[in-house]
């Protein structure tokens, strides 16, 4: 899966379109946060409690301790991207070396390997959070750890059949018969091959990866405060959704909006890296415009 032809290919399709939108505007707002908020998120102010949007020098209003509801939304938007980054990273690692392991290895390790990752499948991103906090503490990292674990495993399975599936193929045969090493033989065929799965299913776990973060925060496993995250934006806001629904519909559609957009990246990205995607994407262009044209061409009449 060279680059290259992929990030041309990739906003050509609708999905990754809107999907390169959606994360390129978390992106930003993490970036940006990183140097500009309107506002400290952390500052409380009482006096400036329950501030209606575009009132007080604050567009999107107040939380009942005054502290501005756009600053937090962008140090949010940064505490996500760090998450879902870090815990795709630690998924991947753990996926690619069960995968491996299982399928290079001598057989009946591969089984004990196949064997351990259905245990490991059994344990839920929450209830491996709930060891991570008692043994660590409410942070970052213990959301990092349990859902790279937990997404790990189940990335593991997809990786394997696919990497199964590779190596029985004929031109890995040949490799083999020609005398190409088990690392070469990963890095030059196994790797680009499963690379578009792989790229798919890391999407997804972006996405659980927000929510998994929001949900933590929200119970209180992650960090503590004063750090800002949309979860915990969540959990403080809940009491007072009566009073003051806006306060919940921000968080919430942030992580909605992260949600959608990896999962449609995800999308986009499968399009570009797969070349019989990509022709029958440029096929169906071809054929819709040459309807267009057709029906658009005026009939002209033989003189009488």
């Amino acid at each position: 899966m060279r680059p290259a032809p992929v990030l041309r290919a990739l906003p050509r399709g609708r999905s990754g379109l809107a999907g390169t939108f959606l994360v390129g505007l978390l992106v930003l707002s993490a970036l940006v946060s990183l140097v500009w908020t309107p506002y400290d998120p952390t500052l409380a102010r009482p006096q400036d409690g329950w501030l209606l949007p575009f009132s007080g020098g604050h567009v999107l209003g107040t939380d009942r301790l005054g502290r501005d509801e756009l600053s937090q939304l962008l140090a949010g938007a940064r505490a996500t991207l760090l998450t879902a980054v870090l815990s795709a990273a630690v998924a991947a690692v753990v996926g690619l070396a069960l995968a491996l392991t299982a399928v290079l290895v001598p057989r009946w390790i591969g089984a004990a390997v196949v064997q351990l990752t259905d245990v490991l499948i059994a344990f839920p991103v929450l209830l491996i959070a709930m060891i991570l906090t008692a043994v660590y503490g409410g942070s970052t990292w213990t959301v990092v750890g349990a859902v790279g674990i937990g997404a790990g495993v189940n990335l593991a399975r997809v990786a394997r059949a696919e990497a199964g599936r590779v190596l029985n193929t004929d031109y890995v045969l040949a490799a083999h018969a020609a005398g190409s090493g088990t690392w070469r033989t990963v890095r030059r065929h196994l790797l680009p091959n499963i690379a578009p799965t792989l790229v798919v299913q890391l999407s997804l776990v972006l996405s659980v990866a927000v929510l998994a973060e929001a949900a933590l925060s929200f119970l209180g496993f992650g960090a503590p405060a004063p750090a800002v995250s949309w979860g915990r934006m969540l959990h403080e806001q809940q009491q007072y959704i009566a009073a003051r629904p806006l306060l919940v519909v921000w968080p919430g559609l942030a992580v909605a909006a992260s949600v959608l957009g990896f999962n449609l990246l995800g999308d986009g990205l499968r399009e570009a890296a797969d070349a019989r995607l990509r022709i029958r994407t440029a096929d169906d262009a071809a054929t819709t415009e040459s309807h267009d044209d057709t029906d658009t061409r005026t009939p002209v009449r033989e003189a009488s």
